[in-house]
């Protein structure tokens, strides 16, 4: 294949795509995430909120969607999205499924970097007479806030693989692009270009989370 055969044009808007489908992804899936890990945290357990019923339900829910294969997760979800949005291809339609798979793998991160905060925080907190919103907003997510972080970075990182497969329905994105040219033209110098750009992409995402976790690290 010669290399002005190659379509640049075309993989430049690959990877917009990619980084506007993950990037949208991601702050919903923070958004959407983080509480739902502080309601499976608190409901937890000998902890603020402990509800042995809610949490077993909200976990079983949770764990219900993120063992659902993604590609699968893409095709059920088809009628949700285009109520929500009113297509199911392209970057729009594209990023429901992305939240609906990322949130629950996040918020079940979210949960476990809570259960490492010291207990004696939330204690002491108690003990100076703070309320329940103080403890969580004051004490419990700064504790946090270099494993959310972390956390956020390894989400971030899922979503571009997820991004890629959101190609295989029409998501666009570098995905997209390996499918109908890499995979069905069989054109191997634009599937290696593909790779090459989302290794690079998910090494920057992960140096970037990694920076932000050492600068809030507490020393």
């Amino acid at each position: 294949m010669n290399p002005s055969d190659i379509v640049w044009p075309e993989i430049w808007q690959g990877l917009q795509d990619t980084l506007v489908m993950s990037g949208f992804s991601l702050v919903f899936t923070l958004l959407l995430g983080l509480p739902l890990g502080v309601l499976l945290f608190l409901t937890g357990k000998q902890q603020l909120l402990q509800h042995k019923g809610f949490y077993a339900v909200l976990s079983v829910v949770i764990n219900f969607l993120r063992s659902v294969p993604f590609i699968i997760l893409l095709i059920i979800m088809m009628p949700v999205t285009v109520w929500l949005i009113g297509t199911s291809i392209g970057i729009a339609g594209a990023i429901p499924p992305l939240v609906a798979a990322a949130a629950p793998f996040y918020a079940r991160l979210v949960e476990n970097v809570l259960r490492e905060v010291d207990h004696g925080v939330v204690e002491a907190c108690q003990a100076m007479g703070a309320r329940r919103r103080q403890i969580i907003l004051g004490a419990l997510i700064p504790e946090a806030l270099p494993g959310l972080l972390a956390a956020a970075t390894v989400t971030a990182v899922a979503l571009v693989s997820y991004s890629a497969m959101a190609g295989a329905i029409g998501g666009g994105g570098l995905g997209d692009l390996a499918i109908r040219y890499g995979y069905q033209r069989f054109q191997a110098d634009v599937m290696v270009i593909t790779v090459v750009l989302m290794v690079a992409l998910v090494q920057v995402l992960q140096v970037a989370g990694d920076r932000l976790v050492l600068h809030f690290t507490r020393r």
